[in-house]
């Protein structure tokens, strides 16, 4: 086994203590002290470089049956992260890699060698890998172009806008010829950096008025997809705007995660009978065979600065939790991300 000289004895990592009700509290919380793992056959060490924070965390919270198992109370949690290899003990990767892979909330992470995936620190910024050019990028992708089935001449309206699924997907329909895109967000900063810098056609916040009259007003002439990252009434007001043969992508529903009550459906969904409308939602999962698609098309947008991405960094793995939180209240413009 190789590794990196003089490595910690211990490890910071963050465990769940209790199971959230509504809005995540600190006392469900740990940050926690634990041996640095030794790892094994087959295995890497992996000292974490930067840790994502996502909002289906909080579904993981949850011991709710969903597509992802529960968080185990206890134990470390997980999510997406890239570090350095500082020990190996398997063949393909040395000590020095860069590498992809989901044990996060933790600074040190000893996993099987076959769930990291080398990424290259020369071809990108290692945080990339956890946004623009990762699961958040292919999220954009695969919702639109595959989910929605987005064409040339199509009106687009995303919703979280300026996060960091949401910015990709307006600018990658407007990339591929879209006839219009608009946005919402929570500020009238976010408004403003999706129309100068992002280049969408029009935007709004959505706590300046009701959502489906703001929407008819930035789009006229109805809408032909619309990506949802918040539910509620801006998917209710999505559907009011939809023209015939309209698609709408469900990603998420920010919205209502930590409501302790079922929130109310849409409550207009008979128009989908007249526009002839579908709903569909997806989970990034499913899609991982348009990966290498994804980063040939999309990761020249980003070297040659056609697409633009915004990154929150929050520092240290003692500020994790905050982070997280703050991706639930829109705090973070872009990709949230720690940085250990």
């Amino acid at each position: 086994m190789s590794e990196s000289p003089a490595l910690p004895a211990v490890s910071r990592e963050w465990h769940l203590l209790s199971r959230p009700v509504g809005w995540p509290k600190p006392e469900d919380f740990a940050l926690v002290e634990a041996p640095v793992p030794t790892p094994g056959e087959g295995q890497v060490l992996v000292r974490n470089t930067y840790v994502s924070v996502d909002p289906y965390m909080r579904g993981r919270m949850s011991a709710a049956k969903s597509y992802a198992a529960p968080y185990e109370l206890g134990k470390a949690m997980q999510g997406g992260a890239v570090g350095e290899v500082v020990a190996s003990n398997a063949e393909g990767l040395s000590v020095g890699d860069h590498v992809l892979h989901f044990f996060g909330w933790r600074e040190y992470a000893a996993l099987d060698a076959q769930h990291a995936v080398k990424v290259d620190a020369s071809a990108a910024p290692l945080s990339t890998y956890l946004g623009v050019l990762g699961m958040t990028g292919l999220t954009a992708y695969a919702g639109l172009l595959r989910t929605a089935s987005f064409k040339e001449g199509d009106v687009v309206f995303v919703s979280g806008a300026a996060g960091a699924v949401g910015s990709q997907v307006g600018q990658i329909a407007k990339l591929k010829g879209a006839s219009r895109v608009i946005g919402s967000a929570g500020s009238d900063e976010k408004v403003k950096l999706l129309v100068e810098e992002y280049g969408f056609d029009a935007a709004f916040n959505y706590k300046n008025g009701p959502v489906a009259e703001q929407l008819r007003e930035a789009a006229p002439d109805g809408i032909d997809v619309y990506f949802d990252n918040v539910g509620g009434d801006h998917l209710e007001a999505a559907i009011d705007s939809l023209n015939q043969g309209g698609r709408i992508a469900v990603c998420g529903m920010i919205s209502v995660y930590n409501n302790t009550e079922p929130a109310p459906g849409p409550r207009n969904l008979a128009r989908l009978i007249q526009t002839r409308g579908r709903i569909e939602g997806f989970l990034v999962g499913d899609h991982y065979d348009l990966q290498q698609q994804f980063v040939q098309e999309v990761g020249p947008w980003v070297a040659s600065g056609a697409l633009k991405y915004r990154e929150t960094v929050v520092e240290g793995i003692e500020n994790n939790l905050e982070a997280f939180l703050g991706v639930l209240r829109g705090d973070n413009t872009g990709k949230m991300i720690v940085k250990l």
